[in-house]
Order: structure tokens, then C-alpha cells, then sequence
């Protein structure tokens, strides 16, 4: 059984997702690959007990808790990414503490969807990350399957109220 097709949506509170239905009202199973990273890069994966957390008044370390056994029961892996740190994170450049805000990231990224090398779900990846301006970052995500590219998706992470 394949996975339902997501469709992203930005609004004001941020970036939304919805199944996408055919025209015979039947739900679109196509693009499953494109959808499984989507729910990659849009859940958030639990933290690590080293990782700063964006509230310092929080112990909240989020993630799934179905996560918690998912190489043992299933062979699986933990779905989601650490992207959710930053969202308090100043845009910095190498010389900040915690590095670059782009290096985090694209590290960010790339070990999100690094399951899906592994498994040879796909055979490599390529991740580009570019600051916009002084809220966004844009980054573009290549999955590849041998020689052609599998998907390409463009991702923009927005930051509020930052001070330089």
C-alpha cells in the first residue's frame, strides 16, 4: 500500500499540509516518496539530551513517542527532524557558539533524510541552503535514485522577530 500525497500550503500562521484528492474524490497515492520526506522534514524528531532547547523553561524534547522502539519492533527509523531547535535561533555565521545557522541547517536536513540512503530508499542526496534575507532561509532538497532525480523539493524556514 502506498502513502497518501500531501500538498503543502503557506499561510500567515505558518506552512500547512492536506491530502490531495483525485477529481473522482478518491485520495492521490502519487508522489510517495515526495511525501514520506515531507513528513520527514515537517515532524519534529526528539532531541537529543544535549541539544539546546528553544525554551529554556522547557524539558520538552518533543519527537514521537512511537519512536521510541522503532528499530526493534519494526526495523524502522525515527521519523521527523531537529529543525524545531532553531525556531528561536538567531541567524549567526560561523563565529556564533553553536555555528552557522545554515551549516545547522542543512545538517539538520540531511540527517533527517539520511534513513532513506540508508535503507536504499533512495541512492544519495543533495541539500543547498542560502540565506534570502534577514528571516528566511531557502533550502532545496534532491533525493536521487541512481543517476535521475527521484524529487526535488524547495523548502523556505522563516524566522520572526529576530535581532541581528
Amino acid at each position: 500500500m502506498t502513502d497518501i500525497r500531501l500538498k503543502e500550503y503557506a499561510d500567515p500562521a505558518g506552512v500547512t499540509m492536506d491530502w490531495l484528492l483525485l477529481d473522482i474524490g478518491m485520495l492521490d497515492e502519487r508522489d510517495e516518496l515526495a511525501t514520506a520526506v515531507r513528513v520527514a522534514l515537517g515532524s519534529d524528531a526528539m532531541a537529543s539530551v544535549d541539544d539546546v532547547l528553544p525554551d529554556p523553561d522547557s524539558t520538552d524534547r518533543r519527537g514521537w513517542w512511537g519512536d521510541m522502539d522503532t528499530q526493534l519492533i519494526w526495523n524502522g527509523w525515527p521519523i521527523g527532524s531537529r529543525l524545531w531547535l532553531l525556531s528561536r535561533a538567531k541567524m549567526t555565521d560561523g563565529r556564533a557558539q553553536q555555528g552557522s545557522i545554515l551549516t545547522r541547517v542543512k545538517f539538520y536536513i540531511q540527517e533527517a533524510l539520511q534513513p532513506f540512503i540508508d535503507l536504499k530508499i533512495a541512492s544519495s542526496m543533495y541539500v543547498a541552503v542560502s540565506r534570502v534575507d534577514r528571516q528566511r532561509i531557502n533550502a532545496l532538497v534532491r533525493l536521487y535514485r541512481g543517476p535521475k532525480t527521484a524529487i526535488e523539493l524547495q523548502y523556505q524556514v522563516l524566522w520572526q522577530d529576530i535581532i541581528e
